[in-house]
């Protein structure tokens, strides 16, 4: 058995339903503190919703002297619940084996990536004991929960205490055939409301004496449906916007109700704006003479890592491992990626096969583990390169140039 798929089935026995950790960052920070990082436990959150963090990190050396440029790679030990075990073929927990596949909650999604961050830093570290490069990682047991104590909470520690980060690679589950076919440079942000329409209630006999509020908001809404809220752009689809939840009426056949709420979300791009999307939506609902109240909550702004340094060095990796020209894709919905954009100019998700995430029976093909880990092990080969002949050392122009999607968003 490799050491990848050891750990990796170390990890997925570990019940670790969000937002428990179950121990898996413990036995992550014991192999690490034998690699020479400094681990620190950064718990969060509520004694009743307490969440584990972990930020390791090992500093590299430059010329004799502690290196500035930091990879980290980010991930989350919680799992989603398992749904009814009586439709799991196997115990979630108990890593099983069946036609050359790795059964267990979290396979996929995402101790397999975990496992994998780790194996490979032990490799490149036993060939190269003393690289340039710094090497971090970043692992929350909130990221399938409210991801509200997690990798957020973290990234602001280390912007608070100016810790600098060049490149992340998150483990999230990104490839659609083959482990490296696609990989996310970014992803687009998401946001979502809740509209009250306020009408009359009344009996549906005398609709005269009421007011209904679903007649009233039927046509701001179908103004809505249709707008074009941008083109997208080389990298993004267009913004997206989608009713999820229409609530209204008293159960009543014969009751004209009162209220209306319309639960929506906006999928959109780098370029819109949340200020600009609200700013629209509430233009067609005054125009439309609507009485409402409206709540928005910013689920994350879109990030984007253009082509260059770190792109290039997964391109790579991944064409030397398996042969593959890898597909550059903003698709899907959010992940931590969306925190660490804002302290880390250059961002991308590389994971296993994600046919399979949050099913009943998840699994990875076991065949694709050891790839994985090698293709994480070649990029730390590439950005070292990279780092100790000076090529990947920082600048302020292209600083400025990697933040700037952000700060569009």
């Amino acid at each position: 058995m490799s050491r990848t798929l050891h750990l990796a089935e170390q990890l997925i026995s570990r019940r670790s339903v969000t937002p428990e950790d179950a121990q898996c960052q413990e036995i992550l920070a014991q192999r690490l503190q034998s690699l020479g990082f400094e681990c620190e436990p950064l718990p969060s959150g509520p004694a009743e919703f307490r969440v584990s963090n972990l930020w390791a990190r090992r500093p590299g050396r430059l010329h004799g002297q502690a290196a500035g440029r930091t990879i980290v790679f980010a991930g989350h030990t919680d799992v989603v619940p398992t749904g009814p075990l009586d439709q799991w073929t196997s115990d979630p927990f108990t890593p099983t084996h069946r036609d050359g596949k790795l059964y267990g909650r979290g396979a996929a999604d995402m101790k397999t990536s975990i496992a994998s961050f780790v194996v490979a830093i032990e490799e490149f570290l036993a060939a190269d004991p003393d690289p340039a490069l710094s090497i971090a990682l970043l692992v929350t047991s909130d990221e399938e929960g409210p991801a509200v104590d997690g990798t957020v909470v973290v990234c602001e520690q280390l912007a608070a205490r100016g810790e600098r980060l060049d490149f992340c690679i998150v483990g999230e589950p990104t490839s659609v055939e083959r482990v490296g076919d696609m990989i996310k440079n970014g992803r687009r942000g998401s946001m979502s409301g809740k509209l009250v329409v306020e009408g009359v209630q009344g009996h549906i006999a005398y609709p005269q004496l009421a007011r209904n509020p679903i007649h009233q908001a039927l046509p701001a809404l179908a103004e809505l449906a249709a707008v074009e809220w941008d083109r997208g752009n080389e990298f993004f689809p267009p913004t997206s916007f989608q009713i999820s939840n229409v609530h209204g009426g008293t159960g009543a056949t014969n009751v004209i109700p009162g209220s209306v709420v319309i639960d929506f979300n906006f999928r959109y791009s780098t370029e819109s704006t949340p200020d600009g999307l609200q700013q629209r939506v509430e233009e067609v609902l005054n125009r439309h003479g609507l009485d409402y109240e409206l709540d928005w909550t910013v689920g994350g702004l879109p990030f984007l890592t253009r082509p260059g340094e770190l792109v290039t060095a997964v391109q790579e990796a991944i064409r030397a491992e398996t042969g593959l020209e890898t597909e550059l894709s903003t698709t899907g919905g959010t992940s931590d990626g969306r925190f660490i954009s804002r302290i880390c100019p250059q961002v991308i998700e590389l994971g296993p096969v994600n046919a399979t995430i949050h099913k009943i029976d998840e699994h990875v093909r076991v065949a694709d583990i050891e790839p994985l880990k090698n293709i994480y092990r070649r990029v730390l080969k590439n950005l070292e390169a990279a780092v100790a002949t000076g090529i990947g050392q920082p600048n302020a122009v292209a600083a400025e140039a990697a933040q700037k999607p952000q700060e569009d968003a």
